[in-house]
């Protein structure tokens, strides 16, 4: 989707709809100004309950030849005084949603009455057209619902035209990772995750990939990623990405970032339910969200070097399957009693966080959809973040805090740690305990992150939604949860 900047006043913005934010309290701020060629008609429409400021609330309205666009919409976004982000992308999802059958140019007004700046309105509002007007139904028969094909933004202010391309180029990478999540598994195997981060890295300068294949994997001693896919046909790959642009910021600085990449996961032995087995394609959505991120930071030249390792396998049950009571010994030596076969996601991490530390990732974040307990905790709406360092996990949080990829901080308390001893090996898998689930996962994976700043996000919720969470993010499926965060915390680091 294009973006344009324009400093033209709203009523000569030539556009199919010009979209204006309603707060609470009737016709005011930028949609009172543009009432005056319309001789009041917003106002009163506004009176008598025709419009809406309840946030997620667009009405489309036609105004003939009396703007430059032939109709607007006026979307709502609640208390002005209370007005944020989140409100933004979701009016601007909800004008797609009215006008994106018959809009292919939208226009929005920067209102100033606002409590966010020209930029932050900007961002927000192309984060909301291109991530609310995403559509997964590219298996569908009767083809693409019709897509906006530009975005105006009028206002007139230092930063403008930069933030609203730069959100527009981070958007449309969120989406790409949005694609992976939502492909069907048999088309979305280990093999086309590599082939995917060939792709990326041809599309910009400075990037390289390749994918390390069963023997590999092997070779390098990786052996709970081993045991994870030897249940299955689709061989394993461990996927990764180097970014190494010609000046960094920050020579002794390599951001590790790590992915699980499980592209179905039927829980192996230990097997799921069947009820909405289907979803489990979502289990590599850290893994894509991590790849699709570098890709981004990429064509944006941020100055950071990054090194990003996807570990990608299926978890299947099968006469060759990994079984409960197997102990298998990962990258770094210690020895894994396996409990739970559908405790698989922290296994495939284990040896990438060694691998990504190995490498020379010096502060590593890791994304994954790992636990229900998460999910349980936290919704659809934050994930959670776990770090070694409170430092580290609090720039994370704050970067997904500015992106609009929510994150809450979690404990790692040390004494977690003795819940996941093993009577037989080093470590357990799983526990019994229906206590702190994703705390004792998180507890599992410092134990394979090595010495420097490591941070694991569970991205359960956010990641892969169930229904539409009634904002900007409607679609079920992926929602590319992390491509944003990563973004913002690289840009952050190389500043």
């Amino acid at each position: 989707m294009q973006v344009e900047v324009q400093a033209v006043a709203p009523e000569q913005v030539e556009a199919d709809v010009l979209a204006v934010p309603l707060a609470t309290g009737g016709a005011d701020g930028a949609l009172a100004r543009l009432d005056g060629p319309l001789d009041g008609l917003l106002a009163r429409l506004a009176d008598q309950g025709e419009l809406k400021d309840e946030i997620g609330r667009a009405v489309v309205v036609h105004v003939d030849d009396k703007l430059g666009a032939t109709r607007v919409a006026a979307a709502g976004v609640g208390a002005r005084e209370r007005v944020d982000a989140d409100a933004l992308r979701t009016a601007a999802a909800a004008v797609v949603h009215a006008s994106g059958d018959f809009a292919k140019r939208i226009a929005w007004v920067i209102d100033d009455s606002l409590p966010l700046s020209p930029p932050e309105q900007a961002r927000a509002l192309v984060d909301g057209t291109v991530l609310g007007g995403y559509d997964p139904a590219r298996w569908k028969h009767e083809g693409e619902r019709p897509q906006v094909e530009t975005l105006v933004l009028c206002g007139e202010a230092d930063g403008l035209e930069e933030a609203a391309a730069r959100a527009a180029t981070i958007a449309e990478w969120t989406n790409r990772a949005r694609d992976l999540v939502n492909s069907p598994p048999n088309e979305a195997t280990p093999e086309r995750l590599a082939e995917r981060a060939q792709e990326i890295a041809a599309s910009a300068e400075h990037l390289t990939a390749e994918a390390l294949g069963p023997d590999e994997i092997r070779a390098q001693g990786m052996g709970a990623l081993a045991a994870v896919a030897q249940g299955s046909d689709n061989p394993p790959r461990l996927v990764v990405l180097r970014y190494e642009p010609p000046s960094p910021a920050r020579t002794d600085f390599v951001l590790g970032l790590v992915g699980k990449a499980v592209t179905f996961d039927t829980g192996g032995i230990s097997l799921k339910p069947s009820l909405h087995m289907e979803d489990m394609k979502g289990d590599m959505a850290g893994g894509a969200a991590v790849l699709e991120a570098t890709g981004a930071i990429a064509e944006l030249g941020l100055p950071l070097r990054v090194l990003t390792v996807a570990g990608a396998t299926e978890n299947m049950p099968s006469g060759r399957a990994y079984r409960p009571g197997d102990i298998i010994t990962a990258a770094n030596g210690k020895t894994i009693e396996v409990t739970n076969t559908d405790a698989e996601g922290r296994l495939v991490l284990a040896d990438a966080l060694w691998y990504a530390r190995g490498q020379g990732a010096t502060h590593i974040l890791d994304l994954a959809t790992l636990t229900g307990a998460m999910e349980v905790a936290l919704g659809d709406f934050y994930a959670g973040f776990f770090a070694n360092e409170d430092s580290w996990r609090d720039q994370i949080v704050e970067a997904g805090e500015a992106s609009g990829d929510h994150a809450w901080p979690f404990p790692m308390h040390p004494r977690y740690r003795r819940y996941v001893d093993s009577v037989y090996a080093d470590m357990k898998n799983s526990s019994d305990l229906r206590q702190a689930g994703a705390v004792l996962a998180a507890a599992f994976l410092e134990e394979f992150a090595g010495e420097g700043p490591w941070a694991h996000g569970d991205i359960a919720g956010p990641a892969f939604l169930e229904r539409s969470r009634g904002d900007y993010l409607s679609q079920r499926g992926g929602t590319g949860y992390g491509v944003r965060l990563i973004v913002e915390l690289a840009s952050r680091l190389s500043a």
